[in-house]
């Protein structure tokens, strides 16, 4: 009997505090009565990801919220340190995985589908999978399980985009049809983007 290889996992970062929307973002509902994070979270489970929500401490209304979509959630103590801060934490308590899928809570819209198609090209070889739309970058990114000392000692609040941009050679790019995949709302202006 083969033992299967060990599944990539998806970190959801929802740590941030949502300060340039004014607050309460991740909670805020768009057009259809859902909330932008519970959208971004039904997106990495409808692709079949495992996920590991990271949010700050004491912001118990987006902890409830994740869970009830089926997130496993995790808090970051030290989130108000950055981005890259709570990506490490959420490597380090998934380090058993067979590599992450970085996703952004506060982006709504990307396809399941684009999503899926990250996760092939990862699980069939590549080492950092990002998709694109119309030749511009976007999320969700995957990284190998080779990352993992990286991506733990990350910190600021870049994410993980050192660890892309020293590693450039070994991005796979996948260009999709998917405006979403460039789509994080910030301000509340953005969610007219959104409809």
């Amino acid at each position: 009997m083969t033992v299967p290889e060990k599944s990539p996992v998806a970190i959801l970062l929802a740590a941030g505090a949502g300060s340039r929307f004014g607050g309460a973002k991740l909670l805020h509902p768009l057009e259809d009565g859902v909330a932008i994070a519970a959208h971004a979270a039904r997106s990495l489970i409808a692709a079949g990801l495992n996920v590991t929500a990271v949010v700050r401490s004491g912001d118990f209304p987006v902890a409830e919220l994740l869970e009830q979509e089926g997130c496993a959630v995790t808090v970051c103590a030290d989130a108000a340190l950055g981005m890259g801060v709570s990506l490490a934490h959420g490597v380090s308590v998934t380090r058993d995985a067979g590599g992450w899928i970085v996703a952004l809570a506060d982006m709504p819209r990307i396809r399941p589908d684009t999503i899926r198609r990250v996760v092939e090209a990862l699980v069939a070889g590549a080492a950092i999978v990002a998709p694109a739309y119309q030749g511009d970058r976007g999320h969700p990114v995957a990284f190998a399980e080779r990352f993992l000392q990286e991506l733990q000692v990350l910190g600021g609040d870049s994410g993980a985009r050192a660890v892309v941009q020293r590693n450039q050679a070994l991005v796979r790019v996948i260009e999709v049809d998917d405006p979403g995949v460039l789509l994080d709302i910030d301000r509340r202006g953005d969610l007219l983007r959104c409809a």
